[in-house]
Formats: structure tokens, sequence, C-alpha cells
């Protein structure tokens, strides 16, 4: 006896949001449900970063609006985007606010959602792959391993106007007593401050890689130490959008890119 599927919340009907998870980028690595949602809008708002490959399973008549969401460069006000919301809903529309990664990881997902509900809108949210994972599982290597991380950090070196933001000197402190791997989303305009702050409490040589445009056909990454962070950043030309991994996991590449040996037989 075959089990049968459990009904989505809402199912993407007229006057209801969801936001949805586009993932790092490849469209290969949306969900299932992240793809029947975008066919089923009426209406999508879009982030700056998701590909075109993901619009692709939109239906012709959708009607698609790129709201620009970026660090570093001019973005759609986030209220905007939340009156945008509610209004389609109320007219009826099918609306799916699409964004690049996971809505609930660094992706004020949860702003919208409480705005949202104060409006008496039904949201639901679809989750997607996170750039923070898929970018280092690009490169064959885990976030976690039982030898050299017992867990794993995701952090933004990105705060908010008026916001201290993370305090990097504490957060060294604990990966290294902890044997934790950091992930470092929007850190890359910051990386000299992050880098120093880090390095009162991790050794200079903590392994570290850079991975921008993580999964996509231009993907490109750096492996250094956190002594190096800055100088291989300026170095290799590297820029947003891009994660900065911290942690012994990240030696694992520098394995896999030496060449096999070579078996010699009698």
């Amino acid at each position: 006896m075959n089990p049968q599927p459990m009904p989505s919340p809402s199912e993407f009907l007229p006057g209801t949001v969801s936001l949805v998870g586009a993932g790092p980028g490849d469209p290969e690595l949306l969900t299932l449900k992240a793809v029947k949602a975008i066919a089923a809008a009426t209406v999508l708002l879009v982030d700056d970063l998701v590909s075109d490959g993901v619009l692709a399973h939109a239906r012709p008549s959708a009607r698609i609006v790129h709201v620009g969401k970026r660090g570093g460069c001019k973005s759609t006000p986030q209220a905007f985007i939340e009156k945008l919301m509610v209004m389609a809903a109320r007219e009826g529309e099918v609306v799916v606010r699409l964004k690049g990664g996971d809505p609930f990881i660094f992706g004020r997902g949860g702003e919208e959602v409480e705005h949202l509900r104060e409006a008496g809108i039904e949201v639901q949210v679809v989750n997607g792959i996170t750039a923070g994972l898929a970018g280092l599982s690009s490169l064959g290597v885990p976030l976690t391993h039982r030898e050299h991380a017992h867990g794993v950090v995701f952090v933004t070196g990105h705060a908010k106007p008026g916001d201290k933001g993370t305090d990097w000197q504490a957060l060294a402190a604990t990966a290294r007593d902890a044997k934790l791997t950091l992930v470092i989303y929007m850190g890359v305009s910051s990386a000299a401050q992050i880098q120093q702050e880090l390095l009162t409490g991790l050794p200079v040589d903590t392994p570290l890689a850079v991975i921008q445009h993580a999964t996509l056909p231009q993907q490109r990454h750096a492996v250094t130490s956190l002594g190096q962070l800055r100088a291989t950043i300026e170095r290799e030309g590297l820029g947003s959008p891009a994660v900065i991994v911290v942690g012994d996991v990240v030696s694992g590449i520098a394995a896999l890119q030496a060449p096999l040996p070579v078996v010699r037989t009698a």
C-alpha cells in the first residue's frame, strides 16, 4: 500500500502568499514543492539573486516583479515589498515571494511572515537549500565531520544600521573550544574586520574557503587560511554574493584536489 502524500496547508490558493526558497542558484536544486509553488503563482516577487533557470518554472501569464534584495546594492525597501504582497493577496492573486537560498536564513522571511499574519493573510514557507550548505558541498566537503567539526554556525557579516553586529571575538573562542564550522554570509565587504577579530581566538592557519556564486556555472572559490583571508579576496578578485567558511573541515578540499596516487602492478 502506497502512503498518501500530506496535503499542503493552503495548496497555493488565491489570496495566499508563499515564501519560497529558490536555493543557491542551480535550478536543479529546487525542491519539488518549490517548483509546484512557482508554477501555481499568478504574481511572483523575485529577489535579485534568483536565476533565470528558476523562473523558467513560472507560468507564461504570471506577473513577475523584480524587487532586488542584494547586499551592497540598491534594494527595494522592505516595507514596500511587504505592502505589495498584502495588496496582491487581497486582490485574489496566488502570490509567491521568491527568495534566494532559504527564506528563514538571512532572508528576512521572519519579518515578512509576521507582517502577513498581522494583515490576516494566510502564508506558508517552502524551504530552499541555503548557499552556506550548497557552497561547501559543491566542493565535495561537509560542514560537519566527526573528526573535525561537532557543529556549524550560520552567521551574517552584515549588521543592520545601528546594530553592533556579531561579537566575532566571542564567536571565535566558542568555535575553537566546541570545534565548530563557521559559515559567514555577506562577509566579503567586512572581511578585514572579521579576520582581525576571529584571529583573537582562532589560529592564524585555520583553514578557510571563500565561495562566490555557489552552484552556478560562474562559481569561483579560493582555499586559504584565516591569516590570509583579506589578501586572498583581494588577490583573487572575489566579491558578493559569496560565503566564507572557516574551520578544519575545509582542509578536506585540498585532499580532494590532490592527484590520485599511481598504482603500479608487477
